[in-house]
């Protein structure tokens, strides 16, 4: 379903972190969420792409950092 929402609960076991952490992430705008009243909601489609967003730049990070390490 591409219109899924996730709660703070159901993200952070996607993400296997904890809820506080969740929350904190989503309060400093690390991740892409919205409140509905005072309650955190995420977009499924939203979340996968910022999974995919940092898996890319986590692989340029080990790329760049086996350049600087080769002799």
């Amino acid at each position: 379903m591409d219109d899924e929402i996730l709660t703070i609960r159901e993200l952070a076991a996607l993400l296997k972190i904890g809820e506080k952490t969740a929350y904190t992430m989503a309060q400093s705008g690390e991740l892409p969420g919205f409140k509905v009243r005072d309650q955190w909601r995420f977009r499924r489609a939203d979340i996968d792409a910022w999974i995919d967003k940092q898996v890319r730049s986590s692989d340029e990070s080990d790329v760049a950092n086996q350049r600087e390490e080769a002799p």
